[in-house]
């Protein structure tokens, strides 16, 4: 009876979570189904849309209320940051005198799912005062916004995934999907480069990612360089000394011929000591040109099970500028 009791509660509580992924796979379900329709549908508009964008001598100003309006304010953040210039303005504090924040040349961009938020009202009127071209982001093709702009987005019909249908989950996802699709859209047509979105992106991870190898690189004296005749007693001299379990094998000429590691090491163990840099080092070891961004030497480095990568001259390839380590990602906050 009462080892009967005790196990009533772990069953409870694995129904209980059983029932809480259901939940939550659902809703992915639902909304995964939502974006599949909308990529489906997708029309000229949204080829007008970005026309739009890429004609526009001002900034995009972006409104919305209510979740609307936290997807727009996410939206103008991303157009910021793929090249656009781009804001957010609150329905609700342009009629209380930020409508000023709108200028002729300026393109207007809407998001509400009925296209007939009052709210949205006065900033729409004051775009068409001052010939400030609209497009639209609704469910709503016959609505007064969609009926407003040169460009109306007609978001598919799709249902809630909330289980009453009421709160806006499914349409929003399509809105932030959208949103992304136009910012990148237009980022791929003007052109914008890597270097351009370095600019933009110069704090956090991002920033940190588009880094150069050249600033986080160890050079000079931190370099552990060994010609190809050293013997292995000062090959291990060196590599301790520098602490990045690595040596690079020059030959005569000052070029990169190979490399030995911590793993070199263990396969040579029985021969170490009567042997040279040359019969121990890996030749042809992977090398990055000084300049590559350090997401792409840290891919290069995942993929080959490497710890550590010399970085090379761009003009003269065989010689050897730099050294880069997995821990220096690390201690960047890169990875």
């Amino acid at each position: 009876m009462y080892h009967h009791l005790l196990l009533k509660p772990d069953r409870a509580a694995s129904t209980t979570r059983a029932a809480i992924l259901d939940h939550g796979r659902t809703v992915l379900e639902v909304e995964s189904q939502a974006l599949a329709l909308l990529r489906d549908v997708l029309d000229e508009e949204f080829a007008d849309a970005v026309e739009l964008i890429l004609a526009t001598r001002g900034r995009v100003v972006v409104s919305g209320m209510g979740k609307s309006g936290h997807i727009a304010r996410k939206m103008a953040a991303t157009f910021a940051s793929t090249g656009t210039p781009a804001i957010f303005v609150h329905p609700g504090e342009a009629a209380h005198g930020d409508l000023g924040m709108l200028l002729a040349g300026d393109l207007l961009v809407l998001l509400s799912n009925s296209g007939a938020t009052p709210e949205l009202r006065p900033i729409m009127d004051y775009a068409q005062s001052l010939a400030c071209p609209i497009v639209a982001i609704s469910s709503q093709r016959h609505s007064p916004m969609a009926q407003a702009a040169r460009a109306a987005i007609i978001l598919p019909a799709v249902r809630e995934a909330c289980p009453a249908n009421i709160s806006p989950t499914a349409s929003t996802t399509l809105m932030l999907a959208l949103g992304d699709a136009l910012a990148v859209a237009t980022m791929s047509v003007r052109g914008i480069t890597r270097q351009q979105l370095e600019r933009l992106h110069p704090g956090g991870a991002i920033g940190l990612r588009l880094l150069p190898i050249n600033e986080i690189m160890h050079s000079g004296d931190q370099l552990p360089l060994v010609t190809a005749g050293a013997p292995m007693r000062d090959v291990l001299v060196t590599m301790t000394e520098k602490s990045l379990g690595i040596a690079g094998v020059m030959d005569e000429e000052g070029r990169l011929i190979g490399t030995i590691t911590d793993g070199d090491l263990r396969r040579n163990i029985d021969r170490l000591l009567l042997s040279n840099a040359a019969d121990v080092m890996t030749r042809h070891p992977k090398t990055i040109p000084d300049g590559t961004y350090a997401e792409d030497a840290l891919a290069m480095m995942s993929a080959n099970k490497i710890t550590a990568l010399f970085v090379m001259d761009h003009a003269t390839p065989e010689r050897p500028v730099g050294l880069v380590h997995i821990h220096d990602f690390s201690r960047m906050g890169v990875g």
